[in-house]
């Protein structure tokens, strides 16, 4: 999902809309993330794809990851950065926020990729994709 953002992020650029992505992590409070996380329609395959894993492993994958979400972790923050990111001045919302209480890596190795998607712009010369510009008809 986030490939589509950026993509469509680099793509309204041009026409001077402003894109501000939002990566929330897992939160446990409040939303229930991994009981409530989404399910395989496909019964049958998620059924075969399970039964290549020894019997607990879903429990225990879910017991792991939950564990990292912080006791005094807020889903609110959630809303305030959005919150804070819709009140910001137009050329100063962040292009990219991550609120992640579990501090799954996703605050290092976003702003890596996205530097590198940025150098890939420069390199073949479209680097009016990268920001919103004052396009007019």
């Amino acid at each position: 999902m986030d490939q589509l953002a950026v993509s469509y992020a680099r793509e309204l650029a041009p026409f001077a809309i402003e894109t501000a992505i939002v990566v929330p992590g897992a939160y446990t409070k409040g939303t229930n993330h991994f009981p409530n996380a989404g399910h395989p329609k496909d019964e049958d395959r998620a059924k075969a794809y399970a039964a290549g894993w020894s019997a607990d492993f879903s429990d225990r994958m879910q017991k792991a990851l939950a564990a990292t979400d912080p006791p005094d972790s807020d889903p609110t923050e959630i809303g305030r950065a959005v919150a804070a990111i819709a009140t910001a001045p137009v050329g100063k919302r962040p292009f990219r926020t991550v609120i992640d209480p579990a501090d799954d890596g996703a605050k290092v190795t976003f702003p890596v990729v996205d530097r590198v998607r940025e150098q890939f712009l420069h390199r073949i010369g479209f680097p009016e994709l990268l920001h919103p510009t004052g396009w007019q008809r």
